[in-house]
């Protein structure tokens, strides 16, 4: 989703042609989310905006206390290459087409908190059924209520206006809605048969494509911090929160166009991210 000093719900889980990759231990620069000339009060405005309405909801369940069970063990996640592929089949089976089923390892712990940074920032987020099918996903179901009734009151008619949509979450006749967030690699601070903390570093995609549109799609760097918990077999969100960064030196490449950028999203699936 969007971008700020620190809150959560970021990333955009593609639809159908979904391709699976296997991602590397960490991930060294990818290279340059370019900045066009003229962008900047727009990223401005929509930064500005997510942060102060979702920064409430971010502080309410970041600040909830996680498991603290998490212990230091020993590394066994495979050293990062940069063509080679590594670890396990990432996933059995999907919920709420999001993937799940993960191993009860490092190496499933990671694959988990890459994909439901991509979920939990997609545009589906905007949509209140959709948004609470990827919380019973993604969330340990003691946190499913309440982290659900924060996000409704932060998805308000004045938020979605203000990042380019109607007020009910729809897309505006003409356009296309753009909120999709790209892993690029991930990292466990804490491992433990019961619950894992992994940081996730990610690129992400938030605005407006169309014609006129005074939201263009903008691009961001940040990094996500997942608490998870093993529950009912499965790794499950405990707590997450965001900031900013590492972020690279942006390319030089011609900014799309909204028609072109449309398209991209159109055609373009996501991914199932693994190890």
């Amino acid at each position: 989703m969007s971008l700020g000093d620190e809150y959560e719900n970021t990333g955009g889980y593609g639809g159908s042609g979904q391709t699976r990759t296997r991602m590397p231990d960490s991930g060294g620069p990818h290279g340059g989310g370019r900045r066009g000339g003229g962008r900047t009060s727009s990223r401005s405005l929509v930064t500005v905006v997510g942060v102060v309405v979702l920064l409430i909801a971010a502080i309410a369940f970041a600040n909830r206390g996680g498991d603290d069970s998490a212990s230091g063990g020993d590394d066994d996640s495979p050293k990062a290459e940069a063509t080679a592929p590594s670890g396990e089949k990432p996933v059995r089976s999907a919920n709420a087409g999001i993937p799940s089923g993960f191993a009860r390892d490092r190496q499933g712990a990671e694959s988990a908190a890459a994909n439901y940074a991509v979920a939990l920032g997609s545009a589906e987020m905007f949509n209140k059924s959709k948004r609470d099918a990827i919380l019973n996903s993604v969330l340990v179901p003691a946190r499913v209520a309440e982290f659900g009734a924060t996000l409704d009151q932060a998805y308000t008619p004045e938020f979605n206006q203000n990042v380019g949509l109607n007020e009910d979450g729809t897309t505006p006749e003409g356009y296309t809605f753009v909120s999709r967030t790209s892993p690029m690699g991930t990292k466990v601070i804490e491992a433990s048969d019961n619950a894992a903390t992994v940081e996730v570093w990610c690129s992400g995609l938030l605005g407006l494509a169309g014609e006129s549109s005074t939201n263009p799609v903008t691009n961001s760097w940040f990094t996500m911090t997942v608490q998870l918990e093993w529950t009912n077999g499965d790794w499950k969100i405990v707590t997450h929160s965001q900031k900013d960064g590492p972020t690279p030196v942006p390319g030089d490449e011609r900014a799309s166009s909204a028609e072109e950028m449309a398209k991209a999203v159109e055609e373009y699936g996501g991914f199932t991210y693994a190890r």
